[in-house]
């Protein structure tokens, strides 16, 4: 089952071993790389003169970038083919240019897809409930997937896999699909938020999986609920549960004429009965929040919970996951190593925003690296994050490369989530101009006093300062309504009004009313009239960015695979595409299989 090669790296590269070599050699030595990567900030773009646009490229881009059209250049970048490249603008492309755009694209790996020759088993009516398209494309294809991959493991030697772990399970979508038929496999969902548990178990008993309890309802009582709910209400949790308590109490049981408990509770509040039965699946939640991989609690659970039966054979289990956040990702390959009862991994990761950092802060050698830095309006983030062990890089290899390791901030990770080749003419201009927003107001933060400039770190001696070791304070906005982002005026009155009505930071919001309150529309259109004829510029560089991120989320699939490798425990370890890129982005899995 295992692809032939073990990474879906360019066919112009002799090894592995060479392929991962070139990768960590340009992102440790390639300037331009380094300050796309992590090196620039969209908050800072109008703060520095003469703007990052400038500060960021090499000077002989730049004709061909401001007048190229941005559609054409996301084609250029991520589309078209670059040996037959016709140049069909004002200005020639700089071969340093297309040099760079040849190295992202061979250092990335591929994310083509190729559909199994088969007919892979859709979720079911019942079971695919909740779902979307894309949810029913990547359910269906990795249950296939490691339904397969569990009978490659038990080829090994004879034993079954006889548990899936889905570490982070969500609603269990994915489990879901297991348990139930063509795979009728045995599933332990790990998840950390209780409202998914339920609302799983919900999913659960409208495909069968499990027995709701017989509700008796009275007709009056809940003819009053429903009113005392309001339009829509019934769909609502909180409105409902607010109506249960007005009408029937605290309890949400009332007696009815004849003395009998009629309960009002909703559907994901009940408690299912899960019947295990001889060939059939059976699901088995564990909540809680996973801090590693050390699934020594999670499988006392199983043990607990399994059927009379099971529990005369040994656990065999295979950890799974589509879409697993952050740091959770690497709790999972870990598991393979940590429990002697786990004998495969097989792991979609995705969110590497969420990713802390083992290394901490950039050293010298970092010098265009931008440090994570803390909004100033945001919740303080924990000390044992900055350097942490669960962090990213996973490898000694990665963690040891050029004597520092190699360092990502929040920045690039964030970018390696982005899929330059989904984005359309629409979807890009309405981030364009969100991103453009944000940075003009950021510039307003700074002229006003709302932020300070900062430096990044203390330079050595005889070092000469640069505009990347300084930047502005964070501050976070989030998203706003829609209609904030119908201007530059409706976007900075709702971004001032939000922070100002945060209660979690009064102290901020004191700052941001003081400072902000009393600009005027004539001022905020002058920042427009000046910065307007510039939001090109933050177009490219964030296409830019987005472009070369695709390296930025190799590097990290990498580190994952090549930490794998590392382990005298790992037999087989690889990544491959396992989605269909269009429709799921976040489409490489990393396996491993114990020896």
């Amino acid at each position: 089952m295992a692809p032939q090669k073990p990474l879906p790296y360019d066919d112009k590269f002799a090894s592995p071993d060479e392929y991962v070599s070139e990768l960590l050699n340009f992102v440790a030595s390639t300037d331009v790389f380094q300050i796309l990567c992590g090196g620039v900030h969209i908050l800072d773009f109008f703060t520095i003169e003469p703007g990052l646009f400038h500060a960021a490229l090499p000077k002989e881009w730049h004709p061909f970038l401001l007048s190229c059209d941005i559609m054409r250049l996301i084609d250029i970048l991520a589309r078209e083919d670059l040996d037959s490249l016709q140049n069909d603008g004002e200005h020639q492309m700089p071969e340093s240019l297309l040099n760079y755009i040849k190295s992202i694209r061979r250092l990335s790996l591929s994310r083509e897809y190729a559909p199994p020759d088969r007919t892979v088993a859709k979720p079911t009516r019942s079971v695919s409930i909740g779902m979307k398209p894309k949810k029913i494309h990547e359910v269906a294809n990795f249950a296939d997937y490691v339904d397969r991959l569990s009978h490659e493991v038990a080829s090994h030697d004879g034993n079954n896999v006889t548990h899936f772990v889905d570490f982070g399970s969500g609603q269990n979508y994915l489990g879901r699909a297991l348990a139930s038929e063509p795979y009728n496999r045995h599933v332990v969902a790990v998840e950390g938020r209780e409202n998914n548990v339920s609302a799983a178990k919900g999913f659960d008993m409208s495909s069968g999986l499990s027995v709701a309890p017989q509700v008796r309802r009275n007709k009056k009582a809940w003819d009053k609920i429903r009113k005392a709910a309001g339009p829509g209400g019934l769909k609502d949790p909180e409105r409902l549960a607010q109506a249960i308590k007005d009408v029937v109490g605290e309890e949400g049981l009332l007696k009815d004429a004849e003395a009998k408990p009629v309960d009002f509770r909703a559907r994901n509040d009940l408690d299912a009965t899960y019947t295990a039965e001889d060939g059939k699946g059976f699901m088995t939640y564990i909540s809680g929040r996973l801090e590693s991989g050390d699934l020594s609690g999670v499988i006392s659970d199983i043990e607990q919970g399994d059927l009379p039966e099971e529990k005369k054979r040994e656990l065999r289990l295979m950890a799974v996951s589509i879409h697993s956040c952050g740091n959770l990702s690497h709790f999972a390959i870990r598991s393979l190593i940590m429990n002697p009862d786990m004998r495969a991994v097989a792991i979609v990761g995705c969110c590497y925003n969420l990713l802390t950092e083992k290394l901490g802060a950039p050293t010298y050698k970092h010098p265009f690296l931008r440090p994570t830095l803390q909004a100033i309006n945001g919740r303080v983030t924990r000390e044992s994050e900055k350097n942490d062990p669960e962090g990213f890089p996973m490898s000694k290899r990665f963690s040891e490369h050029n004597g520092d390791g190699v360092r990502l901030n929040i920045t690039a990770r964030m970018m390696a989530c982005q899929a330059l080749q989904n984005w359309t003419a629409k979807e890009s201009e309405g981030f364009f101009t969100r991103h453009f927003f944000r940075a003009v107001a950021q510039k307003m933060f700074l002229d006003r006093g709302v932020v300070q400039k900062i430096r990044h770190r203390t330079l050595e001696p005889g070092v000469e300062e640069t505009l990347f070791d300084l930047s502005t304070s964070p501050v976070i906005v989030g998203s706003l309504r829609n209609s904030c982002y119908d201007s530059l005026k409706t976007y900075v009155r709702g971004a001032v009004e939000k922070i100002i009505n945060n209660p979690e930071v009064p102290e901020y919001a004191e700052l941001m009313r003081e400072k902000m309150g009393s600009i005027t529309d004539e001022e905020i259109e002058e920042y427009e009239k000046i910065y307007l004829p510039r939001k090109k510029e933050l177009s490219v560089i964030w296409t830019l960015m987005a472009f070369s991120a695709i390296v930025v989320e190799s590097l990290i699939v990498t580190d994952r695979w090549t930490f794998l490798k590392e382990q005298q425990e790992v037999d087989q370890a690889w990544v491959e595409p396992v989605f269909d890129f269009k429709l799921s982005p976040r489409n490489l899995v990393v396996v491993g299989i114990k020896k």
